[in-house]
């Protein structure tokens, strides 16, 4: 019985439960992020950019005998992931800054956003 003990403990003094549900939460919002991205903002992306297989452009370095291509640069392929990328750190950005608008006002002193609760500036620490 006092492992069962130790392990509860363990899980409340480290702080293993919360982070494993911070885990959890976070592989959801990755899928309604990648959704986002997929199903609503890579198709308007398609339309903006040259050519329906982008994805696909390559530079060829060498070739076979038979003239086909055997070793390429695949720089479509590069720009895609980049593309991708920013797209989600923009959705990310957006949908964390919509989720955690913390309240805030204006240090009288220094004229930098605090928040509402604070009682001292972080940042020139006077009192508020």
């Amino acid at each position: 019985m006092t492992l069962a003990k130790d392990f509860r403990e363990f899980l409340l003094k480290q702080n293993a439960l919360a982070l494993a549900v911070g885990v959890v939460i976070g592989a959801a919002v990755g899928k309604v992020v990648s959704a986002i991205v997929d199903d609503v903002i890579m198709p308007i992306v398609g339309l903006l950019l040259p050519g329906g297989e982008w994805r696909n452009w390559e530079l060829p370095i060498s070739h076979d005998a038979s003239g086909k291509v055997t070793n390429a640069i695949k720089y479509g392929d590069l720009l895609g992931r980049f593309v991708d990328f920013f797209i989600i750190a923009v959705v990310i950005f957006l949908v964390t800054k919509a989720l955690l608008k913390v309240p805030t006002k204006t240090c009288p002193r220094c004229a930098e956003l605090i928040p509402v609760a604070a009682t001292r500036c972080k940042f020139c620490t006077s009192d508020v």
